[in-house]
């Protein structure tokens, strides 16, 4: 078979297929090189940042405390717990992934990473067992926050806290923060699974039943920066110059406020659950349009932010777990990289021609996902601004993370939500497939916009979805009618309850000049 004709074949299959034929293809490109590939450098000497530390190194600087790069997780305990294995189970965690004992230093003026030889993790025990029940919870609910946000060092402490809140005798809540620098959600899974693996066997006094590691992060960082590796991404390089050429960086979205001049990182979040009978239907139409659930709800994003900016051309941004090699799926360090979807939309599109064209931006985007997002920036140049991001500011994700074990001998987990306070993104759509349904959380700026905006948007993004799902050839000038009319409903709301509030106000002031008068 000749490539032309293997070419027009691959075309003929859906984007569904032709996704997970690209994924088993680079799947196997990375088998093929074999574990050997990456070599182990000499142990504890200083490495250079793999390019995704480059960035975040770069972004330290920028804005030193700036927390909005903590990664945060809290589960609840409830059994007896024993204090002793689990900070054993950290301590070997610890041990086994150089990442965990990583900090970063200036060496000939060129950022390195400084890997300590060993070191003892301890754990942060908090007893709140004396405080009365509410002033407890609210103890815990501070902590959260306080730990979410409380920014790292990365040149003199370790870049992994543990807080252990003990409520009560049966009672804790765990507090876990690790910097993104040394660590991404794929990172988070393989941590809580080796501690959970870890902790039976401590609490029998029992050795490590985990195989040692292979390589370490630092070797991969190493390996990401020789010149063979490099010239392998020229040939993407040049699609991701081409895709990106004329993008505009920052799209008109009606914010409630001016984006202000200086850095900011404030966040909030609003959570939301589509119910099970929506999801059902969503992936009915995926398998209808052969596409895949992603780039379903991919499109409805990027539809709702055509309705909002009237912007023909939309860039996004998403995750990919960038974990090629075999030798690094059980490895705890930021692989993780960024992909830009652009897609040119229009008026008289309907839903279902939105959704083949962002099939096909999606598949090309993970035809050439090995070019870090680092590197993109470093080729394009783009006009920077400490008050927005390079090549995107809106960000949608839906996580398929392999979820971890929150199973341990004599313990009852659950894990509790979090809200950090800060936020990367002006907008981020965040989601999750649960057995009640998807799970969703948008993060926004405060600075920018107000809950009430975010929680509009929810609204318009159930709509949205209840509406294709319904009607997959609507026009895209539709869903904008929709939407104005939506809006304008609101506005007189809106405007409605002004008045109202203004002349309760008015009647108030009223009452009491009348009343100082009397006396």
């Amino acid at each position: 078979m000749t490539a032309t004709n293997r070419a027009e074949r691959l075309k003929q299959l859906s984007p569904q297929k032709r996704l997970l034929l690209l994924q088993a293809l680079r799947q196997q490109t990375a088998n093929a090189e074999t574990t050997t590939t990456i070599s182990r450098r000499t142990p504890f000497s200083p490495a250079p940042l793999s390019l995704a530390q480059q960035r975040l190194w770069f972004l330290a600087q920028l804005a030193p405390g700036n927390p909005s790069y903590n990664i945060s997780a809290a589960v609840r305990l409830q059994g007896r717990l024993d204090v002793a294995a689990l900070e054993r189970s950290f301590n070997e965690v610890v041990r086994r992934h150089e990442a965990l004992r990583t900090t970063f230093a200036t060496l000939n003026g060129e950022p390195v990473q400084v890997i300590t030889p060993t070191l003892s993790f301890k754990l942060a025990v908090v007893n709140l067992q004396k405080l009365p029940e509410p002033d407890r919870q609210a103890e815990v609910e501070r902590s959260t926050i306080s730990e979410a946000q409380y920014p790292f060092d990365l040149t003199a402490e370790l870049l992994l806290r543990v807080t252990l809140l003990q409520l009560s005798e049966t009672e804790s809540v765990a507090l876990l923060t690790v910097h993104h620098i040394i660590s991404d959600g794929w990172s988070i899974a393989v941590l809580v699974q080796e501690v959970a693996t870890l902790y039976p066997a401590f609490c029998e006094n029992k050795s490590s039943p985990l195989a040692d590691l292979p390589i370490q992060f630092a070797d991969f960082a190493v390996w990401q920066q020789h010149s063979d590796q490099i010239a392998k991404l020229k040939n993407q390089l040049h699609y991701w110059k081409q895709q990106l050429s004329g993008a505009a960086l920052l799209p008109p979205l009606p914010t409630d406020r001016p984006r202000s001049t200086a850095p900011t990182f404030r966040g909030a979040q609003r959570s939301f659950l589509l119910p099970l009978a929506l999801t059902d239907a969503l992936k009915a139409l995926s398998q209808q349009a052969e596409a895949t659930l992603f780039m379903t709800l991919l499109t409805a994003f990027q539809s709702l932010l055509y309705c909002y900016t009237q912007q023909n051309d939309i860039l996004v941004g998403t995750p990919i777990a960038n974990r090629n090699l075999p030798e690094l799926e059980n490895l705890i360090g930021c692989f993780v990289n960024t992909l830009v979807l652009r897609t040119r939309l229009d008026a008289d599109f309907s839903f279902r021609d939105v959704l083949a064209r962002s099939c096909q931006v999606t598949l090309e985007a993970f035809a050439h996902a090995d070019v870090p997002f680092e590197k993109l920036v470093e080729e394009l140049q783009p006009q920077r601004s400490l008050s927005y991001n390079p090549l995107f500011q809106v960000w949608f994700a839906l996580h398929n993370t392999p979820l971890p074990s929150l199973e341990l001998p004599g313990l009852s987990i659950s894990p509790l939500a979090i809200e950090s306070g800060t936020t990367r993104h002006d907008l981020s759509l965040h989601l999750w497939e649960t057995p009640s349904g998807l799970q969703g959380t948008w993060e926004y700026k405060t600075d920018l916009f107000d809950a009430a905006t975010c929680d509009r948007l929810i609204q318009h993004f159930t709509a949205f979805l209840n509406k294709i799902v319904a009607e997959p050839d609507i026009q895209l000038s539709e869903l904008a009618a929709m939407f104005a009319e939506a809006e304008k409903q609101y506005r007189l709301q809106y405007e409605h309850d002004i008045k109202a509030a203004n002349l309760n106000k008015l009647k108030f002031m009223r009452r009491k000049a009348q009343s100082t008068l009397s006396d």
